[in-house]
C-alpha cells in the first residue's frame, strides 16, 4: 500500500500544482471515542494532504478533541457547523472548502482504514478515473456485517444501479474519491445519509469514469456509536428515485435540457450536418460542442478541437472522446480574450452551431474566431433567424438575439470575413416557433412536438429545397482573406492526448 513509486508520483503532482494532493473531508458528530485515533491514522498516511474536519455541532466534546489536535497539526482545518444539520450538509461544507487535487470522504469512526488512501487515489493519479468507490464487499479483511445491514446495502445498491445503469457493488460506501473539480462542479442537496445515493446518481448522469477498489472494513455496532437506521434507508430509496430517474436542474447548466432534447433529434442533426459538411476542412475548432453531437459527425478528420465553456459539458466531452485519436477537448469561451491561446492548432475551420446567439458581444466573438483561423480558413455559423420571432422560447434557451440575413452578412464582413455563402434552413419551423414563443409563451418546445418534427424532417427537406426564401435558422460561411497553406499535415498537435 505504501508503494515508493506511488508516493513519488503523488509528491511530484503536489509540487507541480502548489496545492495538497489530497483533501480528506471528515464529517464529525459525537465521535469523541474515535476521532483522535482516526486523525492520527489519517495524519500518518504519507501523502501531501489537508484534513478538513467539519464538526456538526457535537455535544460530547468531540469539538474540543479536534481543536486540540488542530493546534498541533497544521494539516487539520477545523470547521464548525452553526447547527446540527447532518452528515450530508457537513460533507457539502467540506467539499466547498477543499483545495487538494483529489478529494476523499472519511468517516470519523474507525470502520475504514486510511492506510488504503494510496490505492484509492491511484486510478485518478494514473488518469484512468474521475471517481473511485471503495467497495467493502470486494475487499478483505472485513468484519462480518450485521445481516440486515448487509441486505439493506445490497438493496440500495441494486436500486441505485437500476436507475443509473452502473454496476457498483457498494453504493453506500463511505470511501468515495473524486478529482476536486468534478465534485465541486456538482450541486449537492442532501443533508443526511441521502448524500451517498445523490452523489452516485449525479456522477453517473455526468458520465464520469467510475472505478471500484476493494477495501477492508471494520464495521461497528450501535452501542459503539453507529448512527444510520431504518428511517435513513427509506430516505435513501427516495433519493435514489428522485435523482436517479429525474434530472436535477440545479446541477446542470441552464441549456442542458434543451441540448439533451436536441441530441435526440437525429434526423434534424443530420440535416444540419449535410448543409455544413461541404465547408468543413481538416483542422476544425468546434465551439460550444455541448455533449458532442456534431463532434461525432466530424470524427475522422486530421484534428478536431472540441470545446465548451461550461465545466459539465467539458467533462462529458472528455469522457466521450478521451481515447479517440485526433480529438482534443479544451475550454473555450468566445466572450473571453483567452481564446487566442488556441491559435497554436492552425485551424482551417471554426464551426459555431447554436453559439453566436448566446454570446454577450457577437462582433467581438467573431473577431476572436477570425484570429484563430489560418489565412484562407473558414468560419461556419448556424444561428436563429428572424428578429420578429424572438420571444419566450428564445429567452428560455438563453438566446441574446436572432439574426436577419443582411445583418449577419454585415457582421461577418465587419470582423474580417469575406461572405462565401449565406442561406436559410427549416422554413416550416417558423410557424411552430412563433406559435409556441409569441402566442403560448412557452419556455421550451414540447417534447411531443420535437419528436414529430424530427420524423417529418425528410418531408420538410423535400418541401423547401436547397435555397428557401426564409427559415427558422441561418447558415453562413465566411472566409478569412489570404492564401491557405498547401498542407497542414506536418503541423504538430501541441497537446499529446486530450487536455481539459
Amino acid at each position: 500500500m505504501k508503494d515508493d513509486c506511488a508516493t513519488l508520483t503523488m509528491q511530484a503532482m503536489s509540487d507541480a500544482a502548489h496545492a495538497p494532493v489530497l483533501s480528506v473531508i471528515i464529517p464529525c458528530y459525537n465521535e469523541r471515542a474515535t476521532v483522535a485515533e482516526l486523525l492520527r491514522r489519517v495524519n500518518e498516511v504519507p501523502i501531501d494532504k489537508e484534513i478538513i474536519v467539519v464538526d456538526d455541532k457535537s455535544t460530547d466534546g468531540s469539538k474540543d478533541v479536534v481543536a486540540a489536535l488542530a493546534r498541533q497539526w497544521p494539516e487539520i482545518r477545523h470547521l464548525l457547523q452553526p447547527t446540527n444539520q447532518g452528515k450530508g450538509a457537513a460533507i457539502r461544507r467540506g467539499i466547498q472548502e477543499a483545495r487538494g487535487d483529489i478529494v476523499i470522504i472519511q468517516d470519523a469512526d474507525l470502520e475504514y482504514d486510511p492506510e488504503e488512501y494510496p490505492k484509492l487515489i491511484q486510478p485518478i493519479l494514473d488518469g484512468h478515473a474521475d471517481v473511485v468507490f471503495g467497495s467493502r464487499f470486494e475487499g478483505y479483511p472485513r468484519r462480518v456485517m450485521l445481516y440486515w445491514h448487509r441486505l439493506g446495502n445490497n438493496l440500495l445498491t441494486f436500486l441505485s444501479n437500476m436507475t443509473t445503469n452502473l454496476d457498483l457493488t457498494d453504493m453506500e460506501t463511505c470511501y468515495k474519491v473524486f478529482r476536486r473539480e468534478v465534485i465541486q462542479s456538482i450541486n449537492l442537496q442532501s443533508d443526511r445519509f441521502g448524500i451517498e445515493p445523490e452523489i452516485t446518481a449525479k456522477v453517473a448522469k455526468r458520465g464520469y469514469r467510475i472505478f471500484e477498489v476493494p477495501i477492508s472494513y471494520y464495521g461497528r455496532d450501535y452501542w459503539e456509536g453507529k448512527k444510520i437506521n431504518w428511517k435513513d434507508g427509506f430516505s435513501a430509496i427516495w433519493t435514489i428515485l428522485k435523482f436517479g430517474l429525474f434530472d436535477d436542474p440545479a446541477n446542470e447548466p441552464s441549456t442542458y435540457k434543451t441540448i439533451r432534447r436536441l441530441d435526440r433529434l437525429r434526423r434534424y442533426n443530420k440535416w444540419i450536418w449535410e448543409r455544413v459538411q461541404p465547408y468543413i476542412g481538416q483542422r476544425v475548432l468546434e465551439v460550444g460542442a455541448g455533449s458532442g453531437t456534431m463532434t461525432r459527425f466530424l470524427y475522422g478528420r486530421e484534428l478536431i478541437v472540441t470545446t465548451d465553456k461550461e465545466r459539465p459539458y467539458i467533462d462529458r466531452l472528455l469522457n466521450a472522446f478521451r481515447r479517440r485519436p485526433g480529438i482534443i477537448v479544451e475550454r473555450l469561451d468566445l466572450d473571453d480574450d483567452d481564446s487566442r491561446d488556441l491559435s497554436r492548432y492552425a485551424f482551417d475551420t471554426v464551426l459555431c452551431i447554436n453559439v453566436l446567439e448566446h454570446t454577450a458581444d457577437d462582433v467581438a466573438a467573431l473577431r476572436r474566431a477570425n484570429d484563430l483561423l489560418v489565412p484562407g480558413g473558414r468560419i461556419v455559423v448556424f444561428v436563429p433567424a428572424g428578429k420578429d420571432l424572438f420571444g419566450s422560447l428564445d429567452r428560455g434557451v438563453g438566446h441574446q438575439r436572432r439574426y436577419e440575413k443582411d445583418e449577419l452578412a454585415e457582421k461577418l464582413g465587419q470582423t474580417g470575413f469575406e461572405v462565401e455563402d449565406i442561406s436559410f434552413q427549416n422554413q416550416a419551423g417558423r410557424l411552430a416557433w412563433w406559435l409556441n414563443s409569441r402566442v403560448f409563451n412557452r419556455q421550451e418546445l414540447p417534447l411531443a412536438q420535437s419528436r414529430i418534427f424530427d420524423r417529418l424532417v425528410p418531408l420538410l427537406k423535400a418541401f423547401e429545397g436547397n435555397r428557401p426564401s426564409s427559415g427558422l435558422s441561418l447558415i453562413a460561411v465566411g472566409r478569412k482573406p489570404g492564401q491557405a497553406p498547401s498542407s497542414t499535415a506536418d503541423e504538430t498537435i501541441a497537446v499529446a492526448g486530450i487536455s481539459g
